[in-house]
């Protein structure tokens, strides 16, 4: 089984992915993760994220990994675990700039789409239903208000102990979301044959409930 689960930053893609492929013993990718992590490299490197031509020639020196642990997915950027440092909104925000630049997105889609063939997966993110898994036996487009995503991401960062502001959370998540949904190159926007899926008014358990009834349905 293949599930795809596309939609903006902080509507709970990559919880429910996690979620999802523990309760049907599937294999978790979080393809997000590929793109943050590109965003981390080119911020350590003082290049700008929205100029292609400091951007690509980068990329030859860059070298992921998904390892997977009783932690969980683990992202390895040229050998370091950077899976907790690619959280930050900074962070977000630089992905969400790479990912419009098309040698990322041609870099990173190789490596989506191999994991895609490994057999039964969940993977998340902003193309997976149109562009790297659009075969998927199941598309979630999941979504949430603005306010309701900032709300968990500013609550998930001071459980890390990441110093951040509520507002600029906000700030950002807005805009990423305007960045993501008008880009050129794969935009994020539900495959025409996606689940809406709005769990603005849910709480973790009421959502795996609903998204395992719809799965179990369609199974059927």
């Amino acid at each position: 089984m293949k599930i795809a689960i596309d939609g903006p930053s902080g509507a709970g893609k990559s919880t429910f992915a996690k979620l999802l492929a523990k309760k049907l013993s599937l294999v978790y990718v979080d393809t997000g993760a590929l793109y943050r992590s590109i965003g981390l490299y080119v911020k350590r490197k003082g290049a700008d994220p929205k100029n292609e031509a400091e951007v690509l020639p980068l990329l030859n020196g860059v070298k992921l990994e998904l390892k997977y642990s009783d932690m969980g997915q683990r992202v390895i950027l040229n050998g370091e675990d950077v899976s907790d440092l690619i959280r930050t909104s900074e962070i977000s925000m630089y992905a969400s700039d790479v990912s419009k630049l098309s040698g990322v997105r041609s870099f990173l889609l190789e490596i989506q789409k191999d994991m895609a063939k490994r057999g039964s997966v969940v993977m998340d993110g902003r193309d997976i239903g149109t562009v790297i898994m659009p075969d998927a036996d199941i598309k979630f487009f999941m979504v949430a208000t603005p306010e309701i995503r900032a709300k968990r991401r500013f609550k998930e960062l001071c459980e890390k102990g990441i110093e951040c502001s509520y507002d600029d959370i906000l700030a950002d998540m807005i805009q990423r979301d305007k960045n993501d949904r008008e880009r050129d190159i794969a935009p994020a926007v539900p495959a025409e044959d996606a689940i809406h899926f709005d769990n603005s008014d849910m709480n973790i358990e009421e959502t795996l409930d609903a998204m395992i009834k719809i799965i179990d349905g369609i199974k059927k």
